[in-house]
């Protein structure tokens, strides 16, 4: 909605899995059942974000925004290493924690990343409807379009402005509280997928809703091919391909595959908003 780069979008996801850890362990609720909590930490960091740091940033220039926001990164990297410590901390009950769906031929899909995947796609439904279908969601539009003109037509612009960060501190805690039932957290850990982040909306194309959603699936797609491809090497005991497991180079491939696709379509799959 305002043309700026958070580089801080992983520390809200790490604090959205710190949430859920914390309410789950010392609850003895299931992880799943603390996303709530977590969405509601998330808006009110967003909010507060944007209220006592990111409207006065606005004002700069691009550099200054860049600049602010990677230095919220780094307060926010710095206070959850000073208060939780460095040490990875994990989950370890709930109802879906170490159960898997067996597909044959070796196939195994975990049943936390499998909920996971189905309740992402469902809070991307929803932002869509919000975004599409109610007024609300057409003044967030009409502010990220042209901010003057949405301002000329009586639309609030700044609530506009810190409702979208509202929004998107709400659905990366809540994707944190998933992403806990299967991945050690610690204070460090938002720095990769802020890096996945800026990936797939930079495929996508900046602005484009369904860009993101289509690219995160590209994504996602593009990572797990090096774990398809030590599949079929160890299956068919080709020994030579053993030595050194793809794996360990999927996040390479990643950015390879993002560097061609900004050389041949540097506006993305799908195209920046207009």
């Amino acid at each position: 909605v305002m043309d700026i780069v958070n580089f801080a979008h992983g520390e809200f996801l790490m604090i959205g899995m710190y949430t859920g850890l914390f309410t789950a362990t010392a609850t003895g609720w299931d992880p799943l059942l603390t996303l709530p909590l977590a969405g509601a930490v998330g808006f009110l960091l967003g909010l507060l974000c944007y209220v006592g740091f990111v409207k006065y940033l606005m004002r700069g220039p691009m550099v200054a925004q860049l600049l602010g926001t990677f230095g919220l990164m780094l307060f926010l990297r710095n206070f959850a290493l000073l208060i939780f410590g460095s040490e990875d901390r994990s989950l370890h009950h709930g109802i879906l924690v170490g159960k898997s769906f067996e597909l044959g031929y070796g196939v195994v899909i975990p049943a936390t990343k499998l909920a996971a995947a189905l309740l992402s796609v469902i809070s991307f439904w929803i932002i869509w409807l919000i975004i599409k279908k109610t007024r609300l969601g057409m003044a967030l539009t009409a502010t990220s379009l042209n901010r003057q003109a949405a301002r000329f037509m009586g639309i609030p612009t700044e609530k506009m402005n810190a409702l979208a960060w509202g929004i998107g501190g709400a659905s990366v805690t809540i994707a944190g509280g998933l992403i806990v039932n299967f991945w050690a957290v610690n204070p460090f850990v938002g720095l990769l997928f802020t890096m996945i982040a800026f990936t797939i909306v930079a495929l996508g194309g900046f602005g484009s809703v369904p860009g993101a959603f289509f690219a995160g699936l590209v994504v996602g797609i593009i990572t797990e091919i090096p774990g398809l491809w030590d599949f079929f090497t160890y299956t068919f005991d080709v020994q030579w391909m053993q030595d050194v497991p793809m794996t360990s180079f999927k996040y390479t491939l990643l950015y390879l595959s993002y560097f061609v696709i900004m050389v041949f379509r540097p506006r993305g799959l799908f195209g920046w908003k207009h």
